[in-house]
């Protein structure tokens, strides 16, 4: 039986434990607490989710060679000397353990413990764990935690039982500082021991065509395998169960959006929309025609669409959305567009406003509201909004407020929503009447397993094709720890290209010079400092804005500043006078990154390009080359040789694709929380599962879920199923998709 728990309670009864089951009362109040604090975990269920990371064998050693200094390691070594001296500079005394793993060597120290001293002896093997520092050129461990492994299986149990136990590979888990994986393995084995009848969430019919284990087996085998094929057979069921789950709860939310009421909205013959397309002076593309015919379809439906269009760069999303927004006004509805910036919402209205003509935009007039509108400027919009006045309302977060009220809401439109988090969709989803449509809109291509997963309760179009006239984007990657001469050559090229009448852009990832650990400016949205990015001083606006004041070549040229810190005011007349070409260069963060459209720009300077991520770059590079100019990216990089940094660079430079530039990205970074506020980056919520890898999955499992839905809508006759989803789905996720 697996040692328990201090505090836990004093027998494990089989059969006393569900997978919903507390686990202060199962495990004792401090372990379950320091669970939660450590992991988030609540329940029973939760915690043997909690897989092992790995798996190591008794004969087994790390290779201690390749640990990482100040990160915290788990390990299988021996010990092979233990010795005990007197501290010089004060009274007690340090035990130093030499572990190995054949090759290398590591040193464990323990001050005022001569005890370890007999604990320790050579020759005994175990798992170790504790952060790897550095005493005079030696990797070491101080004070780490260790479980040693029993010297010997007693003689008893038979030659046979030896072998097992000796080739039993051993669960390593995620753990922490306060948690060590041993500790972690008593709790999860105690919790095996209580646990009772597990309903399998797989239908048998799936089960057993796949050939998966039971759920209940699966989870013994991965968390106490006996044998290498245990524990690779249970996470393969494990997995499957998994995606099928996800895929259940995303399409049970999809029927259940789809079972609500919502007003049709229909173009009329004559009306705004053929007006418009009528007066279009080019035409659609062949994917804009078919998303646009797909969002009519939904438009005209009396249930909520509920529409993802992802888009390359430059693909004309915004025409297509413009298109639906006008259907809606056919109707006698309004739209509200969601721009993640004061500069995105501003160059929103004044694209709508061109595109429309002066006819369209006296009869919609379209109405522009953000936070830092003047007072006066501020209450029109709201009248106007309210008063159903304006049929398309452009705006920020200040669309969520509270006073802000619509006569007749049609359609939601947000742009890049990978910007706004869950309550402020909902808070601008409920200012309608009735439920509105919502139509969801992103730059960054999405590979199909990630739409499936992240956004399986939505219908996914998508514009590949660009539209006919671009020019193109040449990119090429300035290499400065490499190359360090070739700085100068960027501000050359930069200005040659102003002196053909072309225009470009700089971007820096802060606003103000800074060093990379100092937190205090602007830093690109999103983007931590990158594995391998350069050394020294963080690039900026100010320290780019000098420098180009000091060459020769800008004397004459008109630059400016672009950044967050400035009014929206400024940021407005900035944007306006350089689409007007009365500036020629913009020194800028990210504030530019998306939805800004100047055919006339050529050249984008990306300073620093390593701090910034693989679909950011690629988005900043959509700046240019929109017209019949052709493009030029020039992204400038101190990452060193041979670095992740300066490869994820050097891949956006290789390919034009944004698909396979998110297929990159993914692998680079988490999947996310797919199903939390977070869809990107930091700890992600799949727990085998993996987007990139499991594709085939995925679609598997989609089809059997979409099968048993069709049939079984409400899933009365899958109990198992129905309980699965509703633990998948905690508070946080659980308000994501009803907000979806």
């Amino acid at each position: 039986m697996t040692a328990r728990p201090a505090d836990a309670p004093e027998e494990a009864i089989p059969g006393s434990y569900t997978l919903d089951s507390k686990l202060a009362g199962a495990l004792g109040g401090r372990t379950a607490q320091a669970i939660e604090r450590a992991f988030g975990h609540v329940t029973v269920g939760d915690l043997l989710a909690h897989y092992p990371r790995r798996y190591a064998l008794r004969g087994e050693l790390t290779a201690l060679a390749s640990l990482p200094l100040d990160e915290n390691v788990t390990l299988v070594a021996e010990v092979i000397e233990v010795r005990v001296r007197e501290m010089r500079q004060r009274r007690g005394s340090i035990v130093e353990a030499k572990i190995t793993d054949g090759t290398g060597v590591l040193t464990l120290t323990f001050f005022n413990q001569r005890w370890r001293e007999n604990d320790l002896r050579p020759g005994r093997r175990g798992i170790f764990a504790g952060k790897v520092g550095d005493y005079r050129g030696n990797r070491q461990l101080a004070h780490p935690d260790y479980e040693l492994f029993d010297d010997e299986v007693p003689a008893e149990v038979g030659d046979a039982a030896a072998r097992r136990w000796a080739e039993a590979p051993i669960a390593i888990y995620p753990a922490t500082s306060t948690l060590a994986s041993w500790q972690l393995a008593k709790a999860i084995g105690m919790l095996l021991d209580g646990l009772g009848r597990v309903d399998d969430p797989l239908p048998g019919s799936v089960r057993e065509g796949r050939g998966l284990l039971g759920h209940r087996e699966a989870l013994e085998r991965v968390h106490r395998p006996e044998r290498e094929s245990d524990w690779k057979a249970a996470r393969r069921t494990l997995r499957f169960t998994e995606a099928f789950v996800l895929q259940s709860a995303l399409l049970e939310r999809r029927a259940a959006l789809r079972a609500r009421h919502a007003l049709a909205r229909r173009p009329v013959p004559g009306g705004l929309l053929e007006r418009f397309d009528a007066a279009l002076p080019f035409s659609l593309t062949g994917d804009q025609e078919q998303v646009g015919a797909e969002i009519a379809h939904d438009l005209g439906e009396p249930v909520p669409m509920n529409r993802l269009v992802q888009g390359e760069v430059g693909s004309g999303k915004t025409v297509v959305a413009l298109r639906a927004m006008l259907a809606v006004a056919d109707s006698g509805g309004q739209s509200a567009l969601l721009a993640p910036t004061e500069v995105l919402a501003a160059q929103h209205l004044r694209s709508i406003v061109k595109m429309l003509g002066p006819e369209l935009s006296a009869e919609l007039i379209p109405t522009l509201l953000t936070g830092q509108l003047p007072a006066a400027e501020r209450k029109k919009a709201l009248l106007r909004a309210a008063a159903g006045q304006s049929r398309l309302i452009v705006g920020t977060h200040a669309l969520l407020g509270d006073t802000v009220t619509f006569a007749d809401l049609g359609l939601v439109v947000v742009d890049e929503q990978h910007r706004f988090g869950v309550e402020q969709r909902e808070a601008l989803r409920l200012k309608g009447a009735e439920p509105p449509h919502v139509l969801v809109l992103t730059a960054t291509p999405i590979p199909r397993t990630v739409a499936m997963t992240v956004f399986g309760d939505l219908d996914v179009s998508t514009i590949a094709e660009l539209p006919a006239g671009r020019a193109g984007i040449e990119s090429q990657v300035v290499p400065l720890a490499i190359r360090p001469a070739w700085r100068p050559r960027v501000w050359e090229r930069l200005a040659e290209e102003v002196a053909l009448g072309r225009q470009g852009f700089v971007v820096c990832p802060a606003i103000e010079t800074r060093v990379a650990e100092d937190d205090g400016a602007e830093v690109a949205p999103g983007e931590g400092e990158s594995e391998g990015a350069g050394a020294g001083p963080v690039a900026s606006v100010a320290s780019v804005l000098a420098e180009l004041e000091s060459h020769p070549r800008f004397a004459e040229l008109r630059v400016a500043p672009l950044h967050g810190r400035m009014s929206a005011d400024e940021k407005d007349r900035t944007m306006r006078a350089f689409a007007a070409g009365e500036l020629d260069v913009l020194v800028s963060t990210t504030v530019i990154e998306v939805g800004v459209d100047v055919p006339n720009a050529s050249v984008m300077v990306v300073v620093d390009a390593d701090r910034f991520g693989v679909s950011q770059l690629h988005q900043l590079r959509g700046r240019v080359g929109r017209g019949a100019v052709p493009g030029l990216c020039l992204l400038v990089t101190g990452a060193p040789p041979n670095s992740l940094a300066l490869q994820r660079v050097e891949a956006v430079a290789a390919t034009l694709d944004g698909f396979e530039l998110a297929r990159v990205d993914l692998e680079l970074r988490q999947e996310g929380d797919v199903l939390g506020a977070m869809q990107s980056g930091g700890r992600s919520s799949l727990k085998l599962l993996r987007v990139v890898r499991d594709g085939e999955v995925i679609a598997d499992a989609r089809a059997e879920a979409e099968a048993i839905l069709a049939a079984d809508p409400t899933l009365e006759r899958h109990p198992a199923l129905a309980a699965a989803v509703r633990r998948r789905l905690d508070d946080e996720a659980s308000g994501y998709l009803s907000k979806g």
